[in-house]
């Protein structure tokens, strides 16, 4: 087949988290491993080796962002700045809206591993796929959490093949798009505390993100130091909760 299957591979994802399995997808910002209950969240962080004190992100889209989110008018147009007219990818951290349908039917104890004093991340505009994926399982009343698919420390992975065995052989299903659009950053999705406007990471675009929130909001966003002075993009990372 010459082009990828978008709907039909979105489909089997979510089938595949709604019966309680882990998937591994493509994105934009690297491969992530996602999943849709505690069981399989808890599986995925063993399997990275990950530590139980760091949270994961949603995933989404704008249109979810906008109702699981609570933001004033300010810190929601520089989420349509960076998404809807500068087409970057974001990881946002705002206070959520716990009644939300999604968040009220998830796994009480995964939302609690997700969420840091009232606020979620959430991930978007990283890719066709992720997106397709975030509305389908919307749709459908299924919360989708996870990070990116790789032994914790390790760096982002963009190509399948380089994802660990490790993190392969927990998934269910794992879908191969090849190399990934933003590998020469090295790095996943800038993130970004909208209440504080904090860098709780820096990612991918982040020149491109620091560049827009300067010219266009008057916000001066700390510079990169590179990776060859912070490899992995955290800031201050044994304070970070989402990372």
């Amino acid at each position: 087949m010459a082009r990828v299957d978008i709907e039909g591979d979105a489909r089997r994802a979510v089938d595949v988290v709604k019966s309680g399995g882990v998937v591994v997808i493509p994105t934009d910002v690297g491969y992530a491993g996602m999943g849709g209950c505690e069981a399989a969240l808890t599986r995925f962080f063993k399997a990275k080796g990950r530590g139980a004190h760091k949270r994961n992100a949603m995933l989404g889209f704008p249109e979810l962002h906008r109702e699981v989110h609570r933001l004033d008018r300010r810190a929601e147009d520089i989420v349509r700045a960076l998404v809807d007219d500068f087409d970057l990818p974001i990881s946002a951290i705002a206070p959520f809206r716990a009644g939300h349908p999604l968040l009220r039917a998830f796994d009480p104890a995964a939302l609690e591993a997700s969420t840091e004093d009232g606020t979620v991340a959430m991930l978007m505009n990283v890719g066709k796929l992720e997106d397709a994926i975030a509305r389908l399982a919307a749709a459908e009343g299924q919360a989708l959490f996870g990070s990116s698919a790789n032994l914790t420390g390790s760096g982002t992975r963009f190509r399948l093949e380089d994802v660990q065995p490790e993190i392969r052989d927990c998934a269910e299903l794992t879908i191969n798009y090849g190399l990934q659009k933003f590998h020469t950053s090295r790095r996943s999705s800038t993130m970004l505390n909208l209440i504080t406007l904090e860098v709780v990471r820096i990612g991918a675009c982040y020149e491109v993100i620091r560049d827009v929130l300067l010219r266009h909001f008057n916000i001066e966003l700390p510079p990169d130091p590179g990776l060859d002075a912070l490899p992995s993009g955290h800031l201050r990372e044994a304070q970070r909760q989402y990372s």
